[in-house]
């Protein structure tokens, strides 16, 4: 069984907003929803787990059942950080069944099914697999207010999700490394352990979403979506 953890326990401060960005809607949708549709129409998912702060648990119960979410079987309480909270969902998981954990970002509805698919098979076949784009600026280095030096960014990578792993892997990277807010993602701890991580190219439209313009480039390409489906259906 291939288990998908959602990240979404985030309060949104940073977006200014007095909900959850999470709960904002899109396209008369919220976000999570749209997050959680992709992981619903994806095959290689077998359930779904979502990570919410504790105070939005019963306002997303009922959100839900509007939708038909066959595939998330529970609702978990986030942690204090991001780490702690993919660690709350990460031990509600049947360790008996469970082969590949895949682990994604509650706010980043722009994810394929495709790139899901092709994650979790990659972590199948190596253990550990990160969705990653390609960098295109041209990053520098800076120090003291001034710039002192270009760095290649040939070798550069954005990492996005989901990042998938066996379960006896990311188990391990929990349980022997210190959960700190420095990590800001799962291929760090697993890192740590000396495992290598291989790369799946994904798409730079799987963005984050952390601001405005996100949210206005998200909505534009969500509707994009929904136009080029509809006249496939015809």
């Amino acid at each position: 069984m291939n288990s998908a953890i959602i990240a979404a326990a985030g309060s949104g401060t940073r977006f200014g907003t007095k909900i959850p960005k999470q709960f904002l809607e899109i396209l008369g949708k919220p976000l999570i929803i749209h997050t959680l549709e992709c992981f619903e129409s994806c095959s290689a998912i077998d359930e779904i787990i979502l990570v919410l702060s504790a105070e939005e648990i019963s306002n997303f119960r009922q959100i839900a059942e509007n939708y038909n979410l066959k595939k998330l079987t529970k609702i978990i309480s986030g942690g204090k950080t991001r780490a702690a909270s993919v660690l709350n969902g990460l031990n509600a998981i049947d360790s008996e069944t469970t082969e590949i954990v895949a682990v994604h970002d509650g706010a980043r509805p722009l994810v394929s099914v495709d790139e899901i698919s092709a994650t979790i098979e990659k972590a199948k076949k190596t253990g550990a697999a990160c969705l990653v784009a390609a960098v295109t600026d041209t990053i520098k280095e800076v120090m003291n207010g001034k710039i002192v030096g270009t760095i290649d960014r040939s070798n550069l990578r954005r990492a996005l999700t989901p990042q998938c792993f066996r379960y006896e892997i990311l188990k391990r990277a929990f349980t022997e490394n210190e959960i700190s807010e420095i990590v800001t993602d799962e291929c760090f701890l697993v890192e740590k352990l000396g495992y290598e991580v291989e790369m799946v190219d994904g798409s730079a439209q799987n963005i984050k979403i952390t601001s405005w313009e996100d949210f206005i480039f998200a909505e534009n390409l969500l509707k994009q979506f929904k136009v080029q489906d509809s006249k496939s259906k015809v």
